[in-house]
């Protein structure tokens, strides 16, 4: 398994897998892939059919110390923690990897360094070992669920859970890890709130199938990577009528009639544009990437939209440090504060 999944440090992601390792983890997957199928066949007329009829109207309060997210990595450094002070965030995102769990003590300590005026939330990455091992799996979520005890208490259980180079192959797979995870807290850990099922980009049949079944869980709120970079504008369209406003609001009514949503909050948990000239650092190919002033009035677009409609808690810009994406350059060693660093700055002022 080590051999297939490899992480590429460039763009923080898992490299693409072969086709061939693709083929051989999809065998005998079959059954799982018909039950994707049928699901949807059943319920995306249905809930299209409520979208599209629904009153959009909410009275939703966003708090904006919280609206206004980040994502921050340990490997990013602890010069982290002066620049989120100069940019005034409040609510952070941290990920933990499983595979990475004998360096617990390193995530905590980089945790308790931004202070206590700050909400976190630890995005736990998952690992193929620990989603076939459920024994596994147990001990080490037991560990993160200790550690992190008086520090946070919502945790996103896993990260785009519908690219199979993340280590899912199915969303069976999926089911089960959170259900394990689940009963854990439910066990011995009451007081945390678990965050699903964190399907990236816009493919609400996976969203649908994740939110829609007959598996024993609860999702205390919902975590959708919510990407349109592809798109250029969050204004531009897919499907002829879905623009940023409107997934967010189909996903909102896949939420809102889902029984196993305890609530209708949804954090967006990555959203970003690749930057022009930045390969290989840029997570996409040149032809996807925008140019900084570009990049700027994305975000800002991409916020507004959000806010407005009310039913968006969280964006977590994914992520303070990324020359490739991010508000700042870390290439050379350097910390390079971009005019998007600046903008992110002014733009979370104006509404404060």
């Amino acid at each position: 398994m080590n051999n297939i999944f490899k992480w590429d440090y460039y763009s923080d992601q898992p490299t693409i897998l072969k086709r061939k390792d693709k083929k051989y983890l999809r065998k005998g997957s079959e059954f799982s892939f018909f039950k994707l199928l049928v699901t949807n066949l059943i319920l995306f007329p249905y809930l299209f059919i409520k979208f599209y009829f629904k009153n959009k109207k909410t009275n939703n309060i966003i708090s904006n110390d919280e609206f206004y997210s980040m994502c921050v990595n340990l490997d990013k450094g602890k010069e982290q923690v002066e620049l989120i002070e100069e940019l005034g965030v409040k609510s952070l995102q941290i990920r933990v990897f499983l595979n990475d769990i004998q360096n617990i003590g390193d995530y905590v300590e980089f945790a308790k360094s931004f202070g206590d005026d700050k909400t976190i939330v630890i995005n736990i990455i998952q690992s193929r070992e620990h989603i076939k091992n459920k024994e596994l799996l147990k001990k080490d979520i037991k560990i993160i669920f200790e550690d992190f005890n008086g520090i946070c208490n919502e945790f996103i259980v896993g990260n785009a859970i519908n690219r199979i180079k993340w280590g899912f192959v199915t969303m069976e797979e999926y089911l089960n890890f959170y259900k394990t995870i689940q009963n854990l807290r439910d066990e011995k850990y009451k007081k945390y709130k678990l965050i699903g099922s964190s399907i990236i980009d816009f493919e609400y049949h996976f969203t649908i199938r994740t939110l829609y079944n007959n598996f024993k869980i609860k999702y205390d709120k919902i975590a959708s990577l919510l990407y349109v970079d592809r798109r250029g504008s969050p204004y531009n369209t897919q499907m002829g009528i879905f623009n940023f406003e409107t997934k967010i609001e189909f996903l909102h009514t896949i939420v809102q009639n889902s029984s196993k949503c305890k609530s209708e909050e949804i954090y967006i948990t990555e959203a970003n544009w690749p930057l022009s000239g930045t390969a290989p650092y840029a997570p996409t190919s040149e032809l996807e990437c925008v140019d900084m002033n570009t990049y700027i009035k994305y975000m800002k677009e991409y916020h507004n939209i959000a806010k407005q409609t009310s039913k968006i808690n969280r964006i977590y810009w994914h992520q303070l440090i990324a020359p490739g994406y991010g508000l700042v350059d870390n290439r050379d060693g350097k910390i390079i504060k971009t005019d998007a660093f600046y903008a992110y700055k002014e733009m979370i002022k104006d509404e404060k």
